[in-house]
Order: C-alpha cells, then sequence, then structure tokens
C-alpha cells in the first residue's frame, strides 16, 4: 500500500534569506544579492532537529514536485532530494541539531555552477544539472575522526589526488547531466528502492542506478552560494560566490509518499 506522509518542513536560512509559503505544497525560497566571501542560504528539510538515526525516510518511497529557478547557472548549488547531511553543512542558521560527520548517503536532483566539481570518479558529470547518488557504509565517527591527521595532506596536490582515490573504495555515487532549461517550470520524480533508484523530468525518465544511498534519509530543498572543488588535478577549493543578483527558486506541488 502506498501511503502519503505528512511532512514537517523546517526553514533554515541566513540573515535576509527568504523561505515563503506560496500556496499549498509551495514555497519560494531566495538568497540576496552579495559579494564572495559570505554564506547564503534559503532551505527546507524536514531533519533539523533529529538524530540522523532517526531520519524520516527509507528505500521504498517517492518524491515529486515542480521547480523552476530565477537562474540557469545560479551561483553556487541548489536542487531538492535525499540526504543523510554528513557534514552539517547548513552551519546552524535554524538552530538544528548537530551531528557528527558522516559519510554521504544521497539520492538527488543537484544544480552546481561552476566552479564546483563535485565527483570523487573522472568518469562522471561533476557541475551542471545533475541526477545523482552517493552510497558509503556506516562508518563510526571515532574512525572517521581517526582520519582527521591525513586533512592537511588536501592542502598538497598530490596528497588531495590520494585521497581522491582513497574516498572511491568507501564512496560509491552515480551521476548524469540533465539538458534542461531550468528557468521554466518541469516536474521531477525520484524513486528510491533498495536496489534502484529512478529519475524523471516531465515524466520521462531519465537516469537510473543501482547506485542506491542507505538510509534513513531527510528530504531537503535549498538555495545557497557555496562551492567544493575536488577535481583529478588536486587543486582543492571552497568557498563562497558573488551573486550580484537575487537568485531563487520556486517549488509547488511538493509530494511523498512511502
Amino acid at each position: 500500500m502506498v501511503l502519503e506522509q505528512e511532512l514537517h518542513l523546517k526553514p533554515n536560512r541566513s540573515p535576509q534569506a527568504q523561505v515563503s509559503p506560496a500556496g499549498a505544497s509551495a514555497w519560494h525560497l531566495e538568497v540576496p544579492a552579495g559579494p564572495e566571501g559570505r554564506y547564503r542560504l534559503a532551505q527546507l528539510d524536514d531533519y533539523a532537529d533529529l538524530e540522523r538515526a532517526a531520519f524520516p525516510w527509507k528505500p521504498g518511497m517517492n518524491l515529486s514536485l515542480r521547480a523552476k529557478a530565477s537562474h540557469n547557472d545560479v551561483p553556487g548549488t541548489w536542487g531538492f532530494g535525499l540526504w543523510n547531511d554528513p557534514f552539517s553543512l547548513s552551519l546552524g542558521f535554524g538552530g538544528g541539531t548537530r551531528r557528527w560527520p558522516a559519510l554521504p548517503n544521497a539520492a538527488w536532483f543537484f544544480f552546481a555552477s561552476a566552479p564546483n566539481y563535485l565527483s570523487l570518479r573522472d568518469d562522471l558529470p561533476a557541475q551542471g544539472n545533475l541526477a545523482a547518488t552517493f552510497r558509503a557504509p556506516k562508518v563510526p565517527a571515532s574512525l572517521i575522526a581517526l582520519g582527521a591527521p591525513a586533512m592537511p595532506l588536501l592542502l598538497w596536490s598530490p596528497g588531495a589526488r590520494l585521497i581522491r582515490r582513497l574516498g572511491r573504495r568507501f564512496v560509491d555515487q552515480d551521476a548524469v547531466n540533465l539538458d534542461i532549461d531550468s528557468t521554466v517550470w518541469h516536474c521531477y520524480q525520484l524513486d528510491w528502492q533498495m536496489e534502484v533508484v529512478s529519475f524523471r523530468v516531465d515524466q520521462e525518465l531519465v537516469f537510473e542506478t543501482r547506485v542506491s544511498p542507505l538510509g534513513p534519509l531527510g528530504l531537503v530543498i535549498w538555495i545557497d552560494n557555496q562551492y567544493a572543488a575536488v577535481p583529478p588535478s588536486g587543486h582543492l577549493s571552497y568557498g563562497t560566490l558573488a551573486n550580484p543578483e537575487p537568485a531563487w527558486i520556486d517549488i509547488e506541488g511538493l509530494h511523498m509518499s512511502a
């Protein structure tokens, strides 16, 4: 039996950002114009006050919504889908629960401008309009912490390349570029099953992968001006981008069932 589940969404935003209801199951998320060097975020999620083990979604569920963005190349990232918030990257603007780091598990529509490069593999798209998944084992935070002494190696290109190769042993991923105009309304659907994840745009199957994340996961819808790049060259970079004018996404018809 397929059951629609009640959503408990909470806004998480930086100063002057907007997360505004725009009707039944509809929202407007907007970040203000501003320079680089200052993080701007507008986000909705359903896990802010939960421990990671209590995140609400498991395999055997479907997500659908309609969305459009202010620009085809929003500086930073935006998107929607499911993840385990592995590093609590929202920075706690909404006062959410702080969590220990974890390896990433996610299935989402992810839109990333340059200079983002969000792939450990050289044969997958790492920026642009993406449908993507990550699957990684549940490693205790204490073991992840043991890797902290190796973090300075990320500042040295040969060291970063080594860590990137090692990361592929623990984090499996899959992704495809979507040839769409994100400034017009599209219907996005994500079907997450134990063995496969399917992505549809306007009812057309655009991607199917057996790299299915481990749950439980939480719903996230966001727009921000952040970038992270882990390219094959080993020149790691991370920061925030300028956006000369406000950037926004509109969401409507959000529906989740399990």
